[in-house]
């Protein structure tokens, strides 16, 4: 029966249905869940695992139309079994999902919390978490190009919109779409910045 199954023994086709793509206005109230939500997983992982705490991705750039979900970037030490058990566990604690994410070249841990069997519970937030070396601290790149310059940003906002409305209930596929535009961003970002 569908109404007991959990999130995890969905399909990619009733997730997509139950979550899907919605790029809704800036909100200026983002900064202050980000804030507010970086505190308490500061506040339980302590500063010896919580390094560092970035808001990056769309609803980090001022202005910007965006999926209301508030992504947050965590360096941590490099991982252990036993650091990943002690920040899993603490995540949990918290109303986390864990996700061993593997789609990149470097595995790293994924947590997710405002999913629920009946679709999206107040706030979602997305954690991605990972030592400094990993290859996710280039959105950091990525976020900054798109705050000083509003023409991309304008840009990989239509972009976005066009494709939720094509990928409403794909949220695979949505991403796939915007990797190009990410990638040659990044790219441009990088080389600015080392030519600085």
């Amino acid at each position: 029966m569908v109404n007991k199954q959990k999130l995890e023994d969905m399909t990619p086709e009733e997730l997509g249905k139950l979550f899907p793509i919605q790029i809704v206005p800036y909100d200026n109230n983002w900064v202050n869940i980000f804030n507010s939500e970086s505190r308490l997983i500061k506040d339980s992982l302590g500063d010896n695992i919580a390094l560092k705490i970035e808001h990056f991705g769309s609803t980090a750039i001022d202005g910007l139309s965006a999926k209301p979900t508030i992504d947050i970037l965590i360096e941590i030490p490099l991982l252990t079994d036993n650091l990943k058990e002690t920040i899993t566990k603490k995540m949990s604690e918290l109303g986390y999902h864990f996700i061993w994410r593997t789609d990149e070249k470097i595995p790293y841990m994924h947590f997710v919390k405002g999913y629920t069997k009946k679709g999206f519970n107040k706030n979602v937030f997305h954690i991605h978490m990972s030592d400094k070396t990993h290859p996710l601290w280039d959105r950091i790149y990525f976020r900054n190009y798109l705050r000083q310059n509003k023409k991309a940003a304008e840009e990989y906002e239509s972009l976005k919109i066009s494709l939720a409305e094509k990928f409403k209930y794909d949220r695979e596929a949505y991403t796939n779409a915007k990797s190009e535009f990410v990638k040659r961003i990044t790219e441009i970002a990088k080389n600015e910045n080392d030519s600085c």
